[in-house]
């Protein structure tokens, strides 16, 4: 298990932009229990992103500008404990493709993915768009009976 602390100081650019973004992620979301914890305090992300075009897009295909993300990201992180484990990045010009097993809980609930996300950059090196892709368990066993017509079976 590769911790984004384990491995940041391996890689440069966009790559090390986005692992920043990463880091720095973890330790707001680590520090969101504590009194004081607002929307301000997602500013030092903000040093990473280009606020007045950003846009996520999220594993339900919800679209998200700066204002409504760090809302998000606020009530999530407020009861949420998260942490992602690198598996790898991958840049090309503009773009860097992140993947992280990503490991959250929130009171008794606790999950596991595999996430991308791919990360588009401006021309001054911030984050402008981010796309989110995830891979999880199936919430039930039974449910897999719904794939039998393509070839997957329980």
């Amino acid at each position: 298990m590769r911790k984004i602390d384990d491995v940041i100081d391996e890689y440069t650019g966009l790559s090390r932009a986005v692992l920043e973004y990463t880091r720095v992620t973890k330790r707001i979301v680590d520090s969101a229990k504590d009194s004081g914890f607002s929307v301000r305090s997602w500013e030092p992300l903000a040093e990473l992103v280009a606020v007045d075009e950003f846009e996520r897009v999220g594993n339900f295909k919800e679209v998200m500008n700066w204002e409504q993300y760090t809302d998000f990201l606020t009530n999530w992180a407020s009861s949420s404990e998260w942490e992602g484990v690198f598996k790898r990045v991958t840049e090309t010009p503009g773009l860097v493709f992140l993947e992280l097993e990503e490991r959250s809980s929130v009171g008794e609930f606790s999950n596991v993915v595999n996430s991308l996300a791919a990360f588009e950059f401006d021309e001054a090196g911030k984050i402008r768009h981010i796309d989110v892709y995830l891979q999880m368990a199936m919430p039930e066993a039974g449910m897999l009976a719904s794939y039998e017509g393509v070839g997957i079976q329980e």
